[in-house]
């Protein structure tokens, strides 16, 4: 034996018990993280089983050995559901579920048919299946931080292929029967893996979900937290450094007697006639434009690449749809209707403060005429 299995056993306990209370302070901070609470509990799991299998010591027992792999299969498939729930992905628990109770019955048919070998094969082959299934999410999610979660993708794969080497050591050696506690080569390496794994990914998966964090508390910064569109702060911080290009269109949208609105409905449905505008904004512009609460019932367009017609029939198509929505319940409904100014960017550019001035100042010309319609200036020709 290269090393001493009970120090490696003991050093995996302890590297499980620091990162489960890690994870679940971290968890006790951000309670919406539900992936923490899960891989949290897996890893619980896990140090119970190891810690189960150093307490037997030099002796053997088939009923702890069994006991124990089924705590870390277990255990483990809590840490695949947390790697699903990293990933914003649906958990059906029925099928995590499922994948638990059938690799421990599988396992347990082993042990109580008298071949702890069998048994111990199968629980490796089970450990390194979830270990690698919890990798390929890592894998596929990629995309968010290639670095950091294709790292922790090669940890649950290294991880994964050091439980196989377990299996295909007691397969190779023909021990169908045990009579005492693996103990070899691949031991000592799963061993060694495992604590390079839970640290590993432990210290990368926290990291990653410090730096989730900051960017979902930027959002909401920069978010209106009813339409979910930009608000005023991001729009100004975006457009406000520069020059707009020519071409590009500021259409500026107030909501007609929205306190009537508000009066007639309350205040639950006048949010809903402002969600369902913003949702009709979303739908008649295109990805790289920007749409803006300014606050109240006011919002903001900015269009690029377009002429004052364009601009005004964009504004008219949105006006015409808003009309026309269905606002209110069966008790009571209401009326809505907007109205719009628009400005366009002159063909030298412009700071888009004065775009904004002239779209405000052609909004109030749409409200001065009576609401309900699109005021839309021709293009401001000299700059």
């Amino acid at each position: 034996m290269l090393l001493d299995q009970v120090s490696l056993l003991t050093a995996i306990a302890f590297s499980a018990a620091a990162l489960t209370l890690t994870l679940f302070v971290g968890w006790l901070g951000a309670r919406r993280d539900q992936f923490l609470l899960s891989w949290a509990s897996g890893l619980v799991l896990v140090m119970i089983g190891v810690v189960a299998l150093r307490m037997m010591g030099e002796g053997y027992s088939p009923v702890v050995e069994f006991v124990s792999f089924g705590l870390i299969l277990i255990g483990f498939t809590f840490v695949y559901a947390g790697a699903l729930q990293f990933r914003s992905r649906p958990i059906v628990l029925s099928t995590i579920s499922s994948i638990s109770v059938g690799l421990v019955a599988v396992m347990g048919a082993a042990f109580i048919a008298g071949f702890s070998g069998v048994g111990t094969i199968i629980a490796n082959l089970g450990m390194a299946l979830l270990m690698a299934m919890s990798g390929q999410q890592h894998w596929i999610g990629r995309a968010e931080a290639r670095v950091p979660m294709t790292l922790n993708a090669l940890l649950y794969g290294a991880t994964a292929f050091s439980f196989l080497l377990c299996a295909l050591a007691l397969a190779l050696n023909g021990q169908w029967v045990l009579e005492a506690h693996p103990s070899n080569w691949a031991e000592d390496i799963n061993s060694i893996m495992v604590i390079i794994g839970i640290t590993g990914i432990g210290a990368i998966s926290l990291a990653l979900n410090q730096h989730r964090s900051a960017r979902h508390h930027q959002r909401e910064a920069m978010t209106d937290p009813l339409t979910s569109l930009l608000n005023r702060r991001a729009l100004f911080e975006r457009l406000t450094t520069g020059t707009l290009p020519a071409g590009t269109a500021v259409i500026m949208f107030d909501l007609d007697h929205f306190k009537t609105i508000n009066d007639r409905l309350g205040h639950a449905g006048g949010d809903s006639v402002l969600a369902g505008f913003a949702d009709l904004l979303r739908a008649n512009i295109r990805t790289d434009d920007m749409a803006a609460r300014l606050g109240g019932e006011e919002f903001c367009v900015v269009l690029r690449d377009l002429t004052s017609r364009s601009a005004a029939g964009v504004a008219e198509r949105i006006r015409a749809a808003f009309e026309v929505s269905s606002v209110g319940s069966t008790r009571e409904a209401v009326d809505t209707t907007v109205s719009a100014g628009v400005a366009i960017s002159g063909l030298e550019g412009e700071p888009f403060e004065d775009v904004l001035r002239r779209a405000d100042d052609a909004l109030y010309g749409a409200k001065s005429a009576g609401r309900n319609r699109v005021h839309a200036p021709g293009p401001r020709l000299v700059a």
